[in-house]
């Protein structure tokens, strides 16, 4: 097994690099690009200046969480091809510079959930934290401000501009059953498994999926 440490980017999270090697067992970084739009292809340039930073530090970036999937793909709308093209493409970049492992989330509309973005642990470091007790029966848009209002730091799947149209997401959604979910998710995984295998990458669905 080899560790590595999330890490949210230079500019964006308060977790340097530097502070990253100095983790005892630590050898690689998770990351992403989280200021691209979802279902957006992923530049070459912007992948190998994250290999460039992590590498200057002796850190590889083995494990990408996540590439995002755009929403027309989990509801099965005529234009998911277009955005499964665009999957594909990134994870070929990808598999050009070492990755080896994309994590990805099909859940409709969020793709995690935390009800604690700074809990206190007992040695005075902060972690995401998530207590079902405070989630249950709470208002979704109620849940986005309570997000807004204590991150210090873009967080995947929650930008700004794709929370603006949460409204129109969930009527989106209305309509769609747990059997069409399936079927779309089947759907998206015929098309990149074998581009990922062909890569050396290996799927894995995010652990926050149902």
């Amino acid at each position: 097994m080899r560790m590595v440490f999330r890490w949210f980017g230079e500019g964006n999270d308060t977790v340097s690099l530097d502070h990253i090697r100095q983790i005892p067992g630590v050898e690689g970084i998770v990351w992403a690009l989280h200021d691209l739009p979802v279902g957006e292809e992923w530049p070459m340039e912007r992948i190998e200046q994250i290999r460039d930073q992590a590498s200057a530090y002796g850190l590889h970036i083995d494990v990408v969480e996540s590439v995002n999937v755009h929403e027309d793909i989990k509801l099965g709308l005529p234009s998911r091809d277009r955005y499964i093209d665009n999957y594909i493409r990134t994870i070929e970049k990808l598999g050009k510079v070492g990755v080896k492992v994309i994590c990805y989330n099909f859940m409709p509309v969020f793709d995690w959930a935390r009800t604690d973005l700074h809990k206190l642990g007992p040695d005075g470091s902060t972690a995401l934290f998530f207590e079902k007790s405070k989630i249950h029966g709470i208002d979704p848009l109620e849940l986005v401000r309570t997000i807004n209002q204590n991150s210090a730091l873009t967080m995947p799947g929650w930008e700004p501009e794709r929370l603006a149209h949460l409204t129109s997401l969930f009527d989106a959604y209305r309509n769609v059953s747990e059997e069409d979910l399936w079927d779309n998710l089947e759907y998206f995984l015929s098309k990149v498994i074998p581009a990922a295998e062909k890569n050396g990458i290996r799927m894995a669905i995010h652990p926050d999926d149902p």
